[in-house]
């Protein structure tokens, strides 16, 4: 069975005539009007789209978007006349609802015309449906003299409204200010948000916080108003957030505020009395205060350099102040280290906690306190002598951990410092007395030390102070041998008197160690200088090819006296420096002698033998009587008598020695100045009282320059002035600063005697001389 297949003629197409169009058209102008009358329910849209599918298919496109461009205008020119008679009170609501309206109306004519928007609008390059309407809302709405300006307006005075603290409709704002950006947005030929509000709106903004930051500084304090600030550019952040404000405005309305509030007024935040930052770094309890500004500052990050210049000149005041009270003679070297110490404990935790520990701060607190120590030598020397406290009293039954800590504080000071050679230079004269005379409270202590300053600076910076304690070892092994060459002399010759008399302990120290001291040796009582040879003969015989020099300015005596009459003696020892035992023997022989007479037997140089003889004087210690009036010694006929009415209520008495300022100002120290400062006692190069650096440094720094002048040019064989001062300065940087005047003072020395060479060629280039 087969199936019939019935083929139907082709239908004709049927083009829509102007008639036809102009029926068709008017169903989309009724049904444009029902949705703008908000009968959208009763209409089939799928006829309506058919309906203009229809007319954009028979090249009717153009009547349409007309028809549609005049319709949109005529109920958009209805609508402004309701919004022009609108009062201000409702002006907003209403904008905000017919823009709505208008949205909504719209967006369903666009889907009734979609057909036409994919195709005639592309063809004939006219706006899309929807962004028609936006621009005919523009030009018949928004541009109306009665609405667009009222409206603005109406925004600005309700966002100054909400900064002065009164409850606005934000969503009204923000339904308009997302109107003004769509407008915008639609029409390429205007930004209208940007030309009708933004520029207007930042300009405001600009005035309002100027004249605010002015009023409330002028009669607040500085920590105020940084929380007034802090609150205000934290509301400005949420209002920008919760008007959906675009990053064009975002970005410049708070570098506007930041700008009035914190930019403008950063110098006057630093500098307000009272209450300014400067004046808050005077008192350390104001951590969260200078926090606050930090954060306020931080803001703009350029003002923040106003905090750390007020840092730096105010660590820079402090440290002037201590140095002020070193020169003035009103603290000790120890108080100034202390006070520095206590410094850096302040200005650290205001950097951690104020600053919350920015890199910039760490490095301006640094440079600052390194300016005002390295002003002269006197920070060497002080800490030099806060050290040698340390390890003579300081650490007395101190623990591992503290002795630890302390120390660690001192290395703290010491990394500030740039001439650390004259820190050494103190720092070895301390040791040596220290170590020769058993003072330090424990070598475990001494030892830590040089194990920090080597960490610092390398081996070659603790290499003599090793070789110190090394001659200290060594000395004690030689005296345990010498007392058992000399227990054995004895079993074999009862009779020797050198064995019996005087007991010597002596330390052989190797002279590139230890300080230098060209003090001749003095003139040393019989007895002691037999017991001295009598010691180098032993040592001698077991080291050969070795010079023994006796340094008699750096020893120490116990001396068995006896004071009051025959019948009721009073016997005491004195512990005493070796010229003052050679003073004391003179007095077994004679009642009393002259300052010359003591010089003549002694050759004791002439201001220590004043030194000591006014030791012996003092009020509390008055072991000899002077015979002059007055405080000084005045010539040298002045007469010493030895004072048998002399009376202590110890059995071993100190005799402390005087300071050398005591001598220089011709006053011998009273009683307090002896005993407060008897272990502490120092020579001239002890301390540097005026800043100088000590010759003896000058001295080793030429040196040392010239060696590394050498060392380089050896290895490059020729280079040019800079780089030869910038690596002679790189080298020594361990050690000290050089200047480069000083180097260039090195480099023409080194000329002279032909090391170096100028080339030929250019003159600032250093050739090296085999």
């Amino acid at each position: 069975m087969s199936k019939r297949f019935t083929i139907k003629p082709f239908r004709m197409h049927q083009p829509m005539d102007q008639k036809d169009a102009q029926q068709t058209w008017g169903v989309l102008a009724n049904a444009i009007d029902e949705i703008y009358n908000r009968n959208a329910s009763q209409l089939s849209f799928e006829e309506l789209y058919r309906n203009a599918y229809n007319l954009v298919l028979h090249k009717h496109g153009a009547l349409l978007y007309e028809g549609v461009t005049d319709k949109l205008n005529a109920h958009l020119l209805e609508t402004v006349k309701t919004l022009a008679a609108t009062a201000e009170a409702q002006l907003l609501e209403h904008m905000s609802q017919t823009w709505n309206e208008h949205q909504i109306t719209m967006v369903m004519i666009r889907d009734i015309l979609m057909y036409m928007d994919r195709t005639y609008v592309i063809q004939q390059r006219r706006r899309m449906v929807y962004d028609l309407g936006l621009h005919l809302f523009r030009i018949a709405v928004w541009e109306h003299p009665s609405v667009g300006q009222r409206v603005i307006d109406l925004l600005l005075d309700a966002i100054r409204s909400e900064r002065n603290g009164f409850l606005t409709d934000r969503g009204q704002s923000k339904a308009v200010l997302t109107m003004l950006q769509a407008l915008g947005q639609a029409d390429g030929t205007a930004n209208v948000y940007q030309q009708d509000f933004e520029q207007v709106f930042l300009g405001t903004t600009q005035e309002f916080y100027h004249a605010e930051s002015l009023a409330y500084l002028s009669s607040n304090t500085a920590s105020s108003y940084v929380l007034k600030a802090t609150t205000r550019l934290e509301e400005e952040k949420e209002r920008a957030t919760a008007l959906t404000f675009p990053n064009t405005t975002e970005g410049p309305l708070l570098h506007i505020v930041q700008t009035e509030l914190i930019e403008r007024h950063a110098r006057t935040l630093v500098d307000m009395e009272n209450s300014g930052f400067a004046a808050l770094l005077r008192d350390d309890t104001k951590l969260q205060e200078m926090r606050d500004i930090y954060e306020l500052f931080a803001r703009v990050p350029s003002s923040v350099d106003h905090l750390r210049d007020a840092l730096a000149d105010r660590i820079k005041t402090d440290g002037a102040s201590l140095i002020s009270d070193q020169e003035k003679g009103a603290a000790d070297p120890p108080a100034f280290v202390r006070g520095v110490l206590a410094m850096r404990k302040k200005y650290d935790e205001i950097v951690i906690v104020s600053f919350r520990n920015e890199k910039k701060a760490q490095k301006r607190m640094k440079e600052s306190f390194e300016d005002f120590l390295n002003t002269d030598a006197r920070a060497a020397s002080c800490l030099a002598v806060y050290v040698d406290e340390l390890l003579r009293v300081g650490l007395r039954g101190a623990t591992e951990d503290q002795m630890n800590e302390e120390l660690n504080k001192s290395i703290l000071v010491f990394r500030y410092l740039s001439d650390k050679d004259v820190f050494e230079s103190f720092y070895k004269q301390h040791l040596a007395k220290r170590l020769l005379g058993g003072r330090s409270v424990s070598d475990d202590a001494e030892r830590a030390m040089v194990s920090l300053l080597k960490a610092e600076c390398g081996y070659q910076f603790t290499t003599k102070l090793e070789g110190m304690f090394n001659d200290m070892r060594i000395s004690r092994e030689t005296r345990d041998k010498y007392k058992s060459y000399k227990r054995q002399q004895e079993a074999r010759d009862a009779s020797n008197v050198v064995a019996k008399g005087i007991d010597i302990e002596v330390d052989v120290l190797t002279t590139g160690y230890w300080p230098s001291q060209n003090v001749p040796a003095c003139t040393l009582p019989d007895d002691v200088q037999k017991a001295i040879d009598h010691f180098s003969a032993f040592y001698l015989d077991k080291h050969t090819g070795r010079k023994l020099f006796w340094q008699t300015s750096a020893g120490a005596a116990e001396l068995k006296v006896t004071f009051g009459s025959l019948d009721k003696p009073r016997k005491h020892e004195l512990l005493v420096s070796t010229y003052q035992m050679c003073i004391l023997l003179l007095f077994n022989d004679h009642a009393s002698l002259s300052l010359g007479q003591i010089r003549t037997q002694t050759h004791i140089p002439d201001q220590e033998l004043r030194r000591h003889l006014i030791s012996l004087c003092t009020p509390k210690n008055r072991i000899l009587k002077k015979g002059s009036k007055g405080r000084g010694i005045t010539s040298d006929k002045d007469m010493f008598t030895f004072n048998a009415e002399y009376t202590s209520k110890l059995k071993r008495v100190r005799i402390p020695l005087v300071k050398e300022t005591s001598l220089v100002r011709n006053e011998p120290g009273g009683d307090n100045s002896a005993t407060a400062h008897s272990a502490a006692a120092s020579a001239p190069a002890l301390s540097a009282v005026d800043g100088s650096v000590p010759v003896a440094v000058e001295e080793d720094r030429r040196h040392l320059v010239e060696a590394s002048i050498v060392r380089i040019m050896k290895a490059r064989k020729a280079l040019n002035h800079n780089d030869l001062i910038a690596e002679v300065t790189r080298q020594l940087s361990t050690r000290f600063h050089p200047t480069p005047q000083f180097i260039k003072k090195r480099i023409e020395s080194l000329i002279e005697r032909e090391y170096l060479e100028r080339s030929e060629s250019e003159h600032r280039v250093y050739m090296y001389m085999a």
